[in-house]
């Protein structure tokens, strides 16, 4: 009976299903480097895009983008020129386009009316600082963020009080926390006064605030946090609150293999 019933089975017809080449249309706004996801829900459903000529209401129309003609208030949108940047981040601001608090963002840095919609790969938190990249490859962000990439991402983190030496190998060795296990791919003092020091932490794959957790958890208070490298690209001279376009070598030493 079984075998009956598997050979009555019908097909999905092909129109049935979404073409691979689909993504939703606020998404297609996005990957064209015209806005966010949520600044392009926000149009889509304040009836400011148009699909091959007729208002869409709907951000999660699926569509290929190469086969629609898309307008934003009577202008179309097309793919923009693939951009890579590096931004040396200040404390005090949040990654992310938009915060519901009206606190500032990392794109008050990036003044640039030249500039296409680029998203940050990866994330610092508002107290952190230092090299933060933006891109609007998204298959090129995601090779940078994947563990298997094998980048390594440094940081130098000052922090209250001296640790110790089996301080440092708890940080590689691993530590608990919220039912996750965090752990550094290395940890040395870079130097050290009487009250604090500066050490320089690496990770290979980054979990929520992992290095303050990991510290918080040996009871260290975290005074400052500065990323200074991805891979074999250094924050370097960059000046706090400038960016700068990759070099091709750069963002080649970056993809992931």
């Amino acid at each position: 009976m079984a075998k009956e019933a598997a050979s009555q089975r019908r097909p999905v017809p092909d129109g049935d299903r979404p073409p691979s080449g689909q993504v939703s249309l606020a998404r297609a706004l996005s990957k064209l480097g015209f806005c966010s996801r949520a600044q392009a829900r926000s149009l889509i459903q304040d009836g400011r895009v148009r699909l091959d000529g007729a208002v869409c209401r709907n951000p999660s129309l699926r569509v290929e983008m190469d086969r629609r003609r898309i307008t934003v208030d009577g202008r179309a949108v097309s793919a923009a020129g693939r951009v890579y940047l590096m931004l040396n981040k200040p404390r005090g601001l949040v990654t992310t386009s938009a915060d519901e608090q009206g606190r500032a963002t990392v794109y008050q840095c990036l003044t640039d009316p030249s500039l296409p919609w680029v998203s940050p790969v990866g994330r610092l938190d508002k107290a952190s600082e230092g090299l933060l990249l933006f891109t609007n490859d998204t298959r090129w962000a995601a090779g940078v963020l994947s563990p298997a990439s094998g980048l390594e991402k440094v940081y130098h983190v000052q922090v209250a009080g001296l640790p110790e030496q089996n301080d440092l190998l708890r940080l590689t060795a691993g530590i608990a926390d919220g039912g996750q296990v965090l752990a550094a791919g290395r940890v040395r003092v870079l130097r050290q006064g009487q009250r604090n020091c500066w050490l320089e932490i690496a990770l290979y794959e980054g979990k929520n605030r992992q290095i303050r957790r990991m510290l918080a958890a040996l009871d260290f208070r975290v005074l400052r946090l500065v990323r200074t490298a991805i891979g074999p690209l250094a924050l370097g001279e960059l000046t706090k609150g400038t960016f700068r376009h990759l070099t091709a070598a750069e963002r080649e030493a970056l993809r992931a293999p």
